[in-house]
């Protein structure tokens, strides 16, 4: 089941592999996958809920970070020929933005998994454009009771 190749730019598929919807999903593309790490990505649209005068707000940023952990765990589970939880931010901590991407821009952002156990997983998030890092910082999320 799991032969597909990265990187995954396949919106539909990346749709399965988390729990929010339009207009808020906000990651188009895993590049990496390992175990404990993921690189994921969003092409910046003007369409976005999130832009504002050719920019990339910084509420966009953080639900890109979220559901760049989504990703993770979600393709984690398809991996493992599950369906994907629903999760919730736990909390954000040291978050630090730096500048704003603009329309057209793309983010890469990677996930290091920290810790992870009984559903709460502590992760540090580090998104780029090229190699500028434009925002970082560490994340708790949790996965929801079912």
């Amino acid at each position: 089941m799991n032969n597909i190749q990265l990187p995954i730019i396949d919106y539909d598929f990346i749709k399965k592999l988390i729990p929010q919807r339009e207009p808020i999903i906000m990651v188009d593309a895993i590049f990496e996958y390992e175990e404990n790490r993921i690189v994921g990505g969003l092409s910046i649209k003007k369409e976005s809920i999130f832009v504002q005068n050719n920019e990339f707000k910084e509420p966009g940023i953080l639900e890109h970070m979220a559901q760049t952990v989504a990703l993770y765990t979600g393709y984690q589970y398809y991996i493992n020929q599950k369906e994907a939880p629903t999760g919730y931010i736990g909390s954000m901590k040291t978050i630090e933005i730096f500048r704003l991407p603009k329309v057209g821009e793309k983010l890469r952002t990677k996930v290091d998994i920290l810790h992870e156990v009984m559903g709460v997983t502590l992760v540090h998030i580090e998104a780029k454009i090229e190699d500028e890092v434009i925002a970082k910082g560490e994340m708790k999320t949790v996965i929801a009771e079912t």
